[in-house]
C-alpha cells in the first residue's frame, strides 16, 4: 500500500509541476529519495538500492551523450546557416495551404532517414517552426504535426534505436519488424495526412519578400556550404554511422562554416555552443532564430538522470509485479492488445523516458505473449504501436518534453500529435479482428514462423 501511495504522490507532483511550467527534476529527485527510504525500510540494504539507482542511470549515459551533442548541433546550424538556409529554400517544397501536412511530412521523411525524432525535431522541426512562428500558424498545432511525424522514422527507420532496442529485447529480427510497423501505420498515415490537410489555419505567404526569407538574407551567407552540415548528417545516416559520430562531424562541420563563412568569432560560437544561439534584441530574427547550447539540455540531461535511476530501483526492487495480474486477466480475456496499451502507458508514465517505458512494457507483457502462444514479432510490433508512441504523449516524459523544449514550445502540442493517438486506437480496433494478419509476423525468408521463446 505504501508504494501505490507513493507512486500516486509522485504522479500527481509531476502533473502539477508540469501544468505550472515547472522543472520535473525536483519531483524526480525527491522520488528517488522516497522510494530508497522506503525499501530500505522494507528490508533492503542502503548499498544495495544506491547500487540499482546507478544501474538505471548508467542507461541513459549514451541519451545524455547525444542531448548534449544535439545541443551543440541546433546552436552551431543555426549559425553556420544551414537552418536558415533550409528555411529560405525548403519553403518551395511546402504547399502554402497546407503548411501543417507539410510539416508533417517533411519530418516523417528526414526522422525516417536520420532514424532519431530528436534529431528530426532538432534540424528541420526548427526550420519548420521559424516559418510557423513568423506566419499566423497556430504553434501548438504546428508542434504536434512536428514532433507526430518525427515520431515515424523513431519508430520504423532502420536507425532508430527504439527499434533496435525493441528488437533486442524480444529477440526478434529488425527488418521483420521494420515490415510489420509499415503495415501497421498505413491507415494512421493516410488518415494523419487527412486530418492535417484539412485542419483549418490560414495559408502562409512563401515568396521571396516574407519578411522572413528578407531578413535571412541580410542576415546570412547563404549558397550551397550551409547546407554540408545536413548533408553530413543524411549520408552518414544513410551509411548506418553511428548516430554520436554523425552528429559530432555535422557539428565540426558547421562549426568550421560559421567562423570562416559566416563570419563569427571564435567567442561568439562558444557563447552560442553553451547558452544557445541568440541575436541581439533589435534584429528581426532575435524572436525566431535561437535555441540550443548546452545548458538548454542540461537541465533535461539531468532529468534523464534522475528518472532512469528510478526505473532501475523499480526494476530492481521488483515493485511493479503487481500490475502484472491485472494485465494477465485482459490477455486471457482476449484484449491482449489492450493490455499491452495499458501497459505501455502505465510504463510511460512511470519512467518517464521512452526506453524505460520499452523496457516496462517488455517486461510485463513477455509472459503473456508467451503463454499465448504468440510469435514474438507481435508482441515486438505491439510494443512499437504503444509504449513508442504513447510516450511522447505524456507531458513529464522525456520523449515529448525534449522535443517540446527543442522547439520552445509546451505541452500544448499534446492534442495536435494526430498520428500518435490512431496508432494505437487501430491497434485496439485490428488485433482482435480475426481477418487481420500480420503477414511478417515471422522472420523474412521463412516460410513459417519460429517456435515462440519460452
Amino acid at each position: 500500500m505504501d508504494f501505490v501511495l507513493g507512486l500516486l504522490l509522485l504522479l500527481g507532483v509531476l502533473i502539477v509541476t508540469v501544468m505550472q511550467g515547472g522543472s520535473l527534476l525536483v519531483p524526480l529527485s525527491v522520488a528517488n529519495g522516497v522510494f530508497v527510504g522506503l525499501y530500505w525500510r522494507r528490508g533492503f540494504a542502503l548499498g544495495q538500492l544506491l547500487q540499482m539507482l546507478v544501474a538505471g542511470a548508467r542507461q541513459s549515459v549514451a541519451v545524455v551523450v547525444i542531448l548534449l551533442l544535439i545541443g551543440l548541433v541546433v546552436a552551431t546550424w543555426i549559425a553556420a546557416g544551414t537552418v536558415p538556409a533550409l528555411v529560405y529554400y525548403g519553403v518551395s517544397l511546402i504547399q502554402a495551404d497546407y503548411f501543417v501536412l507539410s510539416a508533417f511530412l517533411l519530418t516523417a521523411a528526414v526522422s525516417v532517414v536520420i532514424g532519431t525524432s530528436f534529431g528530426a525535431v532538432g534540424t528541420i522541426g526548427i526550420a519548420l517552426m521559424i516559418v510557423a512562428r513568423s506566419s499566423d500558424v497556430s504553434v501548438p498545432l504546428a508542434t504536434g504535426a512536428i514532433i507526430a511525424g518525427a515520431y515515424v522514422g523513431d519508430r520504423c527507420s532502420p536507425l532508430s534505436s527504439s527499434a533496435h532496442l525493441v528488437a533486442g529485447l524480444t529477440q526478434t529480427q529488425l527488418y521483420s519488424n521494420l515490415y510489420n510497423m509499415v503495415l501497421t501505420s498505413l491507415a494512421p498515415l493516410l488518415v494523419s495526412g487527412l486530418i492535417y490537410a484539412f485542419w483549418p489555419h490560414k495559408a502562409i505567404e512563401l515568396t521571396t519578400n516574407h519578411p522572413l526569407t528578407a531578413a535571412i538574407l541580410a542576415q546570412f551567407q547563404l549558397g550551397w556550404l550551409p547546407f554540408l552540415p545536413a548533408v553530413i548528417v543524411l549520408g552518414l545516416a544513410s551509411w548506418r554511422v553511428p548516430v554520436r559520430l554523425t552528429l559530432l562531424l555535422s557539428w565540426l562541420a558547421a562549426l568550421a562554416i560559421a567562423w570562416q563563412y559566416q563570419g563569427y568569432a571564435l567567442g561568439e560560437l562558444v557563447q552560442f555552443m553553451v547558452s544557445g544561439y541568440q541575436l541581439p534584441e533589435p534584429a528581426a530574427l532575435h524572436d525566431v532564430l535561437q535555441g540550443g547550447g548546452l545548458l538548454s539540455m542540461g537541465q533535461v540531461c539531468l532529468m534523464v538522470l534522475a528518472s532512469t535511476a528510478l526505473a532501475g530501483l523499480l526494476a530492481g526492487t521488483q515493485a511493479l509485479q503487481s500490475l502484472q495480474r491485472p494485465l494477465l486477466k485482459l490477455a486471457q480475456n482476449g484484449h491482449l492488445f489492450a493490455g499491452t496499451l495499458l501497459a505501455g502507458v502505465i510504463s510511460a508514465a512511470i519512467g518517464c523516458t521512452q526506453t524505460i517505458a520499452i523496457v516496462l512494457t517488455y517486461q510485463l507483457m513477455h509472459q503473456p505473449y508467451t503463454q499465448a502462444k504468440l510469435n514474438p514479432h507481435q508482441l515486438a510490433v505491439d510494443i512499437e504501436d504503444t509504449a513508442v508512441v504513447v510516450s511522447p504523449l505524456i507531458p513529464w516524459n522525456i520523449a515529448g518534453l525534449v522535443p517540446a523544449a527543442i522547439l520552445d514550445s509546451q505541452a500544448s502540442f499534446i492534442p495536435y500529435a494526430i498520428y500518435l493517438y490512431l496508432l494505437p486506437l487501430a491497434g485496439l480496433w485490428l488485433r482482435p479482428r480475426s481477418w487481420f494478419s500480420l503477414p511478417a509476423v515471422r522472420p523474412l525468408g521463412q516460410s513459417k514462423p519460429p517456435p515462440t521463446n519460452r
